[in-house]
């Protein structure tokens, strides 16, 4: 067995009928367990012994679960921690969530979610440690500014695993998402983490260059081509030779260029405007965009070509609002970077301040947060940044005329799976988007009612709230 398949697993119950069933459960699955019957000697296993995950029961002799779940996180250690109670409680669920547990069990549990938390244990592990040495490596060659990718969705992870995969070849990655999501920084990620990381970066806004002026900017001009050439420009693919050039808004580039552009990637030769020899460029492209290129294919605004040139492998990266479990962690990283950068002395969050930036849907990104956080930081009185330090946030009001249907989000996701590395992902994709707005719509009808809430989604009342918590979806409250 792989380490992914087997593993070395701690019980830690008072119960010996629990530490039997368990034990059988895990051993017929082909794991290796060790069981104790208080917490002061899972203590000391955990201390002394190296375990892939721990199953913890929150009331014990000894030390409680929660308190061993503090101790495993102080001393450093990537065990797993899933925790047991048979007091299935809003606050258990939140203080073990908050603590960093994988997740916990209500006894009676059924065998299947035990076999189904440590196959997902497995995996998380196997994938953090992807990220990890992803991170490593860039960490190496970290880019100025203390720019990075933060965050801790599972989106975010497969975009690390992603940019883990095509970094150390040249093809050509196009990504997409809303502005603001971070592209730019994904480009950075994967030329750091490439062998062209000692040459240089070369970034090109199609958008914010004019259309007469773009050619010029892509390919140089020789000096007298047009008025105004007083001097030659060698142009940003000379530039980026021997590195990466990153085309940010590709959407936007006039379609006579985009003919130009086609031909210097077919030919890795690039001609000045107003010169007549060809030059050979060893360039590495990305590119971005905010659009939608199918559509712009098909309504003439955009090369078929070109786009099957960019997109050898498409990265799609989504909305901050559907991925809110990484708007604390980044919170918290603008905060610490900013508040050192603009000299404010030491600044933290508020708990009710980090629920309340968790429940705006940031129509801006991650763009629109680090902003918020840079103007709170200036004009806040205290040390602690409260919710009223972030009252000029305006929630947008929500068209729903040209809201995505299920279908058209079913549609989106299956082709960007399929077009993509592993096309066996539409399923969580699908779910992450609209698992979210399906809660808060109900909640809404329901008035804040959980108890009706959850009999309408047909789910149990523990597992909406568990939802809840974890999606940080703020409860309407009836008036």
């Amino acid at each position: 067995m792989s380490e992914l398949e087997r593993a070395r697993i701690l019980v830690a119950d008072d119960e010996p009928s629990i530490r039997f069933v368990l034990r059988e459960a895990l051993e017929a699955a082909g794991h290796e367990v060790v069981d104790v019957d208080s917490g002061d000697a899972a203590l000391e296993l955990l201390a002394s012994e190296r375990f892939q995950i721990a199953f913890l029961d929150i009331r014990m002799p000894g030390a409680t679960g929660l308190e061993l779940l503090d101790r495993v996180r102080a001393l450093g250690s990537d065990t797993a921690v899933v925790l047991i109670t048979a007091q299935n409680t809003l606050e258990n669920a939140v203080e073990a969530m908050k603590r960093g547990a994988l997740d916990y069990l209500v006894k009676p549990f059924r065998l299947a979610e035990i076999t189904g938390l440590v196959e997902r244990a497995l995996r998380t592990r196997a994938l953090e440690r992807e990220v990890r040495q992803l991170r490593r490596e860039v960490a190496q060659r970290a880019t100025p500014g203390g720019d990075r990718l933060v965050g801790r969705s599972a989106a975010l992870l497969e975009t690390f695993k992603t940019v883990g995969k095509v970094a150390r070849s040249d093809v050509s990655v196009l990504i997409t998402g809303e502005s603001g999501t971070g592209k730019e920084l994904v480009a950075r990620a994967i030329h750091a983490a490439s062998d062209r990381a000692e040459g240089p970066f070369v970034a090109v806004n199609a958008a914010a260059i004019p259309r007469d002026l773009l050619e010029s900017e892509l390919f140089g001009h020789e000096k007298g081509a047009f008025t105004g050439a007083i001097d030659s420009r060698p142009g940003r693919f000379r530039e980026a030779s021997g590195g990466t050039l990153f085309l940010d808004e590709i959407g936007d580039m006039p379609v006579e260029l985009q003919a130009k552009l086609l031909r210097v990637l077919q030919t890795s030769e690039v001609t000045s405007v107003g010169g007549r020899r060809a030059e050979r460029v060893d360039v590495r492209i990305l590119a971005a965009t905010h659009r939608d290129l199918d559509v712009e294919v098909k309504n003439g605004r955009f090369r078929e070509d070109l786009l099957y040139r960019l997109r050898v492998v498409p990265l799609h990266l989504p909305p901050l609002r559907e991925r809110a479990e990484d708007i604390p962690v980044l919170a918290e990283h603008f905060v610490a970077r900013y508040a050192q950068e603009l000299g404010t002395g030491p600044r933290y969050l508020a708990e009710d301040t980090v629920r309340h930036l968790a429940a705006y849907p940031w129509p801006g990104n991650v763009r629109e947060l680090e902003n918020a956080i840079k103007r709170a930081l200036v004009l806040a009185p205290a040390e602690v940044l409260a919710p009223e330090d972030f009252a000029f946030l305006q929630a947008p009001v929500r068209k729903e005329e040209g809201r995505p249907t299920l279908e058209r989000i079913v549609v989106e996701e299956t082709r960007v799976a399929l077009e993509g590395p592993s096309p066996s992902d539409v399923h969580p994709r699908i779910l992450e988007r609209v698992e979210r707005p399906l809660l808060e719509t109900v909640l809404r009808h329901t008035g804040g009612n959980q108890i009706r809430a959850a009999a309408l989604l047909g789910i149990n009342r523990n597992t909406l709230r568990k939802r809840i918590v974890e999606l940080g979806i703020e409860v309407p409250t009836r008036s």
